[in-house]
């Protein structure tokens, strides 16, 4: 295996992909408010979207412990995780970071998060999730081809 695909070679770690989108998102509603729902909607909305998103991280990282692998897409590969979320979806982590973000649009009540959320889901999808599935499949070989024809990438 050549020296860079020892790893997914992500273009970021996700992490600060969401948490610069999330700057970026912010500093527009400081200089343009786009606020749209009313108090109670807005900590309503954003509850009902972070609460499972922090649970479904969670879930998927304690499957990575349960396996003994690396979490981070930076570092190599050492299993295949298919157990908890990741019979459902091929990237349970990345899914709670959107889903998340998207919680967090609406609790701070501004567009401009839900404007980025769809660059970030684009980032996370082109630029980790696509080198992540090209790594592991090299990797992983048949095992990680069945596993992609069983679970859909994000839902």
């Amino acid at each position: 295996m050549s020296e860079e695909r020892k790893t997914a070679s992500v273009i970021a770690p996700p992490p600060i992909i969401v948490l610069l989108l999330l700057l970026a998102g912010l500093e527009l509603d400081r200089i343009w408010p786009a606020p749209f729902l009313d108090d109670t909607v807005q900590y309503v909305l954003g509850a009902v979207f972070i609460v499972p998103a922090i649970g479904l991280a969670l879930w998927a990282v304690r499957c990575f412990g349960h396996k003994k692998t690396a979490v981070e897409p930076w570092h190599p590969s050492t299993a295949l995780v298919t157990e908890g979320p990741y019979k459902h979806t091929r990237n349970p982590m990345y899914l709670a970071m959107v889903t998340l973000f998207l919680g967090l649009g609406f609790a701070l009540d501004t567009l401009w998060l839900l404007a980025v959320w769809q660059v970030l889901v684009a980032t996370l999808h082109w630029g980790v999730i696509r080198r992540e599935e090209r790594y592991l499949e090299g990797l992983f070989g048949e095992d990680y081809r069945a596993f992609c024809r069983q679970v859909r990438r994000w839902l």
